[in-house]
């Protein structure tokens, strides 16, 4: 198989793009199938994670299919339109969704950088069994879903600051709505993608922890800026 080694890691846009080239020209046919992901992650020079994480965009375009045990074959040499039902809410309500998001990131930036000020040890001990619940359930999408929320509206609790928390509940149902429709839309359940997920939650909590308010600030900041960005592919 004919690729290019990447001079960056953990760029599975760029890996995807590569084997989709592959099929578009004919050098991977219908029908064939795939290095294994080891083999692949070696010839790419990247970690197992990044290539999975290439496969599965490739599947949600329709060129392969994944099989039990990680093996893919090539099952169309052109892309399938998929329009989940998630997609099409979205889509129709982009500006209050876009409203939302902005929202969002100016009120939690701010409550990430407060808790890490005035977080309680009891605060503390709450967001740790949430990013290990995290870390035992990553590919479980509706535990995903519901240990998202609840570190967020756990952080916005130790912000010990009544106003902030109150801010944060009254969006409390459309981003809930919203969390669930971009894991549904992005494949959040995909292994790779919810461990990216864990650690970014983890970095968060960490900052928290170690009372490094403006880290704890450019972390959530990173974290959503990161949501936000896939999830304008899509809009």
């Amino acid at each position: 198989m004919e690729i290019t080694r990447l001079s960056k890691r953990n760029h599975y846009e760029e890996i995807a793009e590569q084997l989709k080239q592959l099929i578009l020209d004919g050098k991977l046919k219908v029908g064939d199938k795939l290095p294994s992901t080891k083999e692949m992650s070696e010839q790419f020079g990247v970690g197992r994670s990044t290539t999975r994480e290439a496969l599965s965009a490739l599947k949600a375009m329709g060129f392969i299919e994944i099989r039990q045990g990680g093996g893919c074959r090539v099952i169309s040499s052109a892309p399938v339109p998929v329009e989940l039902p998630e997609l099409q809410a979205l889509r129709m309500n982009r500006e209050t969704l876009l409203e939302l998001l902005e929202a969002r990131q100016s009120l939690e930036v701010s409550n990430a950088s407060i808790a890490a000020e005035k977080a309680s040890e009891a605060d503390l001990e709450l967001l740790r069994g949430l990013v290990q619940e995290m870390e035992a359930t990553v590919g479980d999408d509706q535990e995903g879903e519901r240990t998202d929320l609840l570190f967020h509206l756990t952080l916005a609790k130790a912000t010990r600051n009544s106003i902030m928390l109150r801010l944060f509940e009254s969006i409390v149902g459309q981003l809930e709505t919203v969390i669930r429709d971009i894991r549904r839309v992005q494949i959040y359940a995909n292994r790779s993608v919810a461990e990216r997920l864990y650690r970014e939650h983890l970095a968060i909590f960490e900052a928290v922890s170690a009372r490094d308010a403006a880290l704890a600030g450019q972390r959530m900041k990173e974290h959503l800026e990161h949501v936000v960005s896939n999830l304008m592919k899509y809009l």
